[in-house]
């Protein structure tokens, strides 16, 4: 049997041959058959890669299994993710008496291994699927798949989307859906990170429940006048008078997000939230006295926002105020852990502004989602809880050390080291810079 690195060998050669094929030689519609052709191989090269895919397993001192593939393969976390769920759509399955079980979407994923379907086709199929009412009968459903998967090997996806809506109509004509239908879509994300402006883009699908109440708020809170940080005293809880109406000249979509941030804002820090790891549950924001003396640059929340400067202080006008000094000019104790594994409040707060997120090599999990790491020598092993040994790290990360066989350590600059388990090269260590993007410049250079 062929070994798996003697066919990568060839396949490397393949594609080196071809780079060295004179394309100039090519009449414009043989073009156009080359290319044909190349995709058809690169999708069967995928559908290969999804089949490996659907065989990864966590081993010891494997970070979780989406994070590891995007190391390795150095692609974001989210097109890992993705990566996974289609290789357990389209791979064969396993019982749990053992028996072998069919891909779950069969029709698909034999399109899919002969390279007659490209990721976009497969994004069309799924959300058909997902879509789908659960009242639609598996008979329905699998004649659905077959036809979806036909279709796609002669249609573009944007005409496989034209086919599905129409079939949808067919097998749910008159639009029935359940709670568990409605509750199955409903979500918020960001649906990127922040713009180069600092402005930020999300996505609600909200159940009818959230959109009455949503509305119920808004009809009060987002009317013209309320919540309108150009006045300078917004009105938020009485009724505005006339002239605070005529003067708002804010559109419909203003005034809900104004609403919106006056509602938060006007519960965060409230005892009756309780805390979070230990802290109220407030804005933590770090920013260099420089700047802030100035005016000028950004400051960085736990939750990894980017907070200009002079946001920050108009926040900080009506906030509950933590301040931590690194110069010991009148700063507080922080030594003061050292019989207690827990970290106390001022180290949490020291830490959110030095580490600002888990410091994991290429974890994204900002300080809001991370807790407290011994880094040297763990407190059940006669470690002190000092504000030098301790960083960030996030649940997941800090059981690679705890079980993974993972280790780290403190740099002499304050950065934390990770050190991979020996033995495996394509588990990354070293620090993490995410968290730190004015690293990335020298301090000489102006942007």
């Amino acid at each position: 049997m062929l070994s798996i690195t003697v066919a990568l060998d060839a396949l490397d050669d393949c594609v080196e041959a071809l780079a060295a094929v004179d394309l100039d030689v090519l009449s414009p519609p043989q073009r156009f058959v080359v290319l044909e052709r190349l995709e058809s191989a690169r999708r069967r090269q995928v559908a290969l890669s999804h089949a490996l895919v659907s065989r990864l397993e966590r081993f010891e001192g494997c970070p979780k299994l989406d994070l590891t593939l995007a190391d390795v393969l150095r692609i974001s976390p989210t097109e890992a993710r993705r990566r996974i769920r289609d290789a357990a759509q389209l791979a064969p399955r396993t019982a749990l008496t053992g028996e072998p079980l069919p891909p779950v979407l069969p029709e698909t994923a034999d399109a899919w291994v002969a390279g007659a379907l490209d990721s976009e086709h497969l994004q069309v199929i799924q959300k058909f699927f997902r879509q789908l009412p659960g009242h639609v009968s598996q008979v329905a459903r699998e004649q659905a798949e077959r036809i979806l998967a036909e279709e796609a090997a002669v249609l573009r996806p944007d005409q496989l989307e034209n086919i599905a809506e129409r079939l949808a109509l067919q097998l749910n004509p008159d639009g029935n859906f359940s709670d568990e239908d409605r509750a199955r879509q409903r979500s918020f994300t960001w649906s990127r990170r922040q713009r180069p402006d600092g402005m930020s883009e999300g996505k609600l699908v909200a159940d009818p429940e959230l959109r009455s109440e949503i509305d119920a708020v808004f009809a009060k809170f987002a009317a013209p006048g309320m919540c309108n940080p150009a006045d300078k005293n917004p009105t938020v809880l009485s009724e505005p008078d006339d002239e605070a109406r005529q003067q708002d000249s804010r559109t419909n979509g203003q005034r809900q997000h104004d609403a919106l941030k006056a509602l938060v804002r006007g519960h965060l820090g409230d005892p009756k939230l309780g805390q979070h790891n230990g802290l109220p549950v407030t804005v933590i924001a770090t920013a260099t006295v420089q700047d802030l003396q100035a005016q000028t640059g950004q400051a960085v929340t736990a939750g990894g926002t980017l907070l200009p400067i002079p946001d920050l202080i108009r926040m900080a006008s009506h906030a509950y105020h933590y301040l931590a000094l690194f110069d010991g000019v009148d700063g507080r104790a922080l030594w003061l852990g050292r019989t207690k594994r827990i970290a106390t409040a001022d180290q949490r707060i020291v830490l959110h502004a030095k580490d600002r997120g888990c410091t994991r090599p290429g974890c994204t999990a900002p300080g809001y989602h991370s807790g407290v790491h011994h880094a040297a020598k763990d407190w059940a092993k006669g470690g002190n809880t000092d504000i030098d040994d301790l960083t960030l790290a996030c649940p997941p990360d800090n059981e690679l050390v705890e079980t993974g066989g993972w280790t780290t350590r403190k740099l002499t600059n304050g950065e934390t080291e990770w050190i991979p388990p020996p033995g495996l090269p394509m588990l990354r260590g070293g620090v993490n810079t995410y968290h730190h993007p004015e690293r990335f410049l020298p301090k000489d250079v102006d942007p």
